[in-house]
């Protein structure tokens, strides 16, 4: 069996409403010469023309390999592009010919992928709820939006509370920050978990001032507090608050996450199957954490062949943590994209046994969804926040 061809769908429906980066999606389609087909995904945010590029460049080294050789093809990659340890392109079209060839072995074998990266550890996956606070500025709204997150099942909800600050933040940009937060503690109750999302926004100083702040909560994680590029301000932020720091989403390959761990600078690692390298080196860091006492909670953010090989990976790791899930805020038409979805049922995804991702690909809908050209920009708010939230009052 061998790599005969390969497809790359670009995908849209109009702008998300509330999640902009979620108005593309890049699949990627692989055929075997036996007719098997499997599917990856590759990360769109504003780099989408870049990244189909990049697929195609990887396409080149797959094409006529055997899809089994998960090591051997990531090899001849790594050989062939001088720079994949440093591009994210590089990296996240890697991510969708690994996943691909997952799928292609799970259909092949009739198992799914956790039954072949570790077997199954855990038949059910909790989450917690992203994306679920479009448009909350004040803090009425946020209480009000978290009773209906709350009402679904879910027991553990992410949010950026910041508004319109970006590297510094002020005296009255922490109380609201505080205001939000105490809105949501005080709509969820005690029994649901609370993670700050910072988007690694911050210098360290406004971080250490926002984190003092913040600690009365008791958040089971603060994520990305200072810009990601920051090492020596992450040291600074760890030895001046008690709270716990999770990353990874920009964490590009093992090696970068072994230089954060060894100086104690992660207790929670969020790589993305879709960035890193696929489930092939996912799995590794999955590894390489457990080793270092420190829990995963894959990054998941973008369409549901990530969210499906994410499943199957939290399903075999000992060191899970929690979930990210957009599930039940993105726009519906990435829900359409499989047919036999994944449902958050009682703030869990129920883990699939199907062969391979364990969903099935709605082929239509790929054709139906293609787009071209730039994804959508918004100068005025950033890609990467949650709609409506770049603001600091009415």
């Amino acid at each position: 069996m061998e790599i005969r061809d390969f497809e790359v769908y670009q995908l849209g429906s109009g702008v998300a409403k509330g999640q902009t980066w979620a108005s593309s999606a890049i699949i990627l389609k692989v055929t075997t010469s036996d007719g098997v087909v499997g599917y990856g995904e590759a990360v769109p945010t504003l780099r989408v023309q870049p990244v189909i590029a990049s697929l195609r460049e990887v396409g080149r080294v797959y094409r006529g390999k055997d899809p089994f050789n998960f090591e051997r093809n990531r090899w001849e990659w790594y050989k062939h592009d001088f720079y994949l340890s440093e591009s994210f392109e590089s990296t996240t079209a890697l991510s969708a010919f690994d996943t691909a060839c997952w799928d292609v072995v799970g259909k092949v074998l009739g198992v799914p992928i956790h039954a072949l990266i570790g077997g199954s550890f855990r038949d059910r996956v909790r989450v917690y709820a992203n994306g679920w606070y479009q448009d909350c500025v004040m803090p009425e709204e946020w209480y009000t939006r978290t009773k209906e997150v709350v009402s679904k099942g879910y027991s553990a909800l992410k949010f950026d509370p910041f508004g319109a600050y970006f590297d510094w933040i002020d005296r009255e940009g922490i109380r609201l920050a505080v205001e939000r937060v105490k809105a949501v503690r005080d709509a969820a109750g005690g029994g649901v978990d609370l993670l700050i999302e910072h988007h690694g926004r911050f210098n360290p100083n406004s971080a250490i001032a926002v984190a003092r702040a913040l600690e009365e909560f008791d958040p089971l994680f603060a994520e990305e507090p200072v810009h990601p590029e920051n090492v020596e301000g992450l040291a600074k932020y760890r030895q001046a608050t008690r709270l716990r720091i999770a990353l990874g989403e920009r964490v590009l390959t093992k090696q970068h996450f072994v230089t954060l761990a060894q100086r104690g600078l992660v207790d929670f690692f969020q790589a993305d199957v879709a960035n890193v390298g696929g489930p092939t080196e996912a799995k590794k860091m999955a590894v390489l954490a457990e080793a270092y006492g420190v829990e995963m909670a894959y990054h998941n953010a973008f369409g549901p062949i990530q969210n499906a090989v994410t499943i199957q990976l939290d399903a075999s790791i000992p060191n899970f943590l929690i979930q990210e899930s957009f599930y039940d805020f993105f726009p519906q038409w990435k829900r359409d994209l499989v047919y036999n979805s994944t449902p958050v049922v009682g703030g869990h995804y129920q883990v699939s046994k199907k062969p391979g991702l364990g969903v099935d690909v709605n082929e239509k809908l790929l054709e139906e969804l293609r787009v071209e050209g730039q994804e959508y920009f918004n100068p005025d708010e950033p890609v990467w926040v949650i709609g409506g939230t770049w603001k600091n009052a009415r």
